[in-house]
């Protein structure tokens, strides 16, 4: 309880959202897609890009590094919050650890470019970017510290005090 006190919401949210069934079911999509996508490059990808002219194998070979590093990023930062729900971290030291995750890292070239590429690789490049997005949309909601709430009082208190002082003439 003390621990939650001293990391206020911020650790809350976190471990409401790491015991999450969402956030079971979001570790294993991502952990499902690398390990999809590896097969892929190491077999029916790595035969495909074999058949690809020059310039769209260059592309290949460009956007797969991408996605492979894509999903590595993402692949770290939920291994980071599955830690915290096993008890293994705290969230103020996966919050110090996330900061070599880079979630905004390898995004995919321009759209005419990556349509060239074989279906299979296109799909995972597009799957990959949609979960990237949910999880930079997490680490917000999850990392960012409450905002600062200024108690402004009654706002009518400021005109109430000008026509008091105005009749008190």
């Amino acid at each position: 309880m003390e621990r939650l006190q001293a990391e206020g919401a911020l650790v809350q949210l976190s471990e409401r959202f790491t015991n999450s069934a969402a956030f079971g079911a979001l570790f294993r999509e991502g952990m499902d897609l690398v390990e999809e996508t590896a097969a892929y490059l190491d077999g029916a990808g790595r035969t495909e890009a074999k058949a690809l002219d020059r310039a769209v194998s260059l592309t290949y070979a460009t956007e797969s590094m991408r996605l492979t590093t894509r999903l590595m990023q993402l692949a770290s930062w939920l291994l980071l919050h599955r830690a915290v729900k096993e008890g293994e971290m705290t969230l103020v030291q996966a919050n110090r650890e996330k900061t070599k995750v880079k979630l905004t890292a390898a995004d995919p070239g321009p759209a005419d470019t990556v349509e060239k590429l074989p279906s299979q690789l296109q799909d995972l490049i597009h799957r990959s970017m949609s979960l990237q997005t949910r999880v930079r949309r997490l680490d917000t909601s999850i990392h960012t510290p409450p905002a600062d709430h200024v108690a402004i009082g009654n706002p009518l208190v400021p005109q109430l005090n000008a026509l008091k002082a105005a009749f008190e003439r």
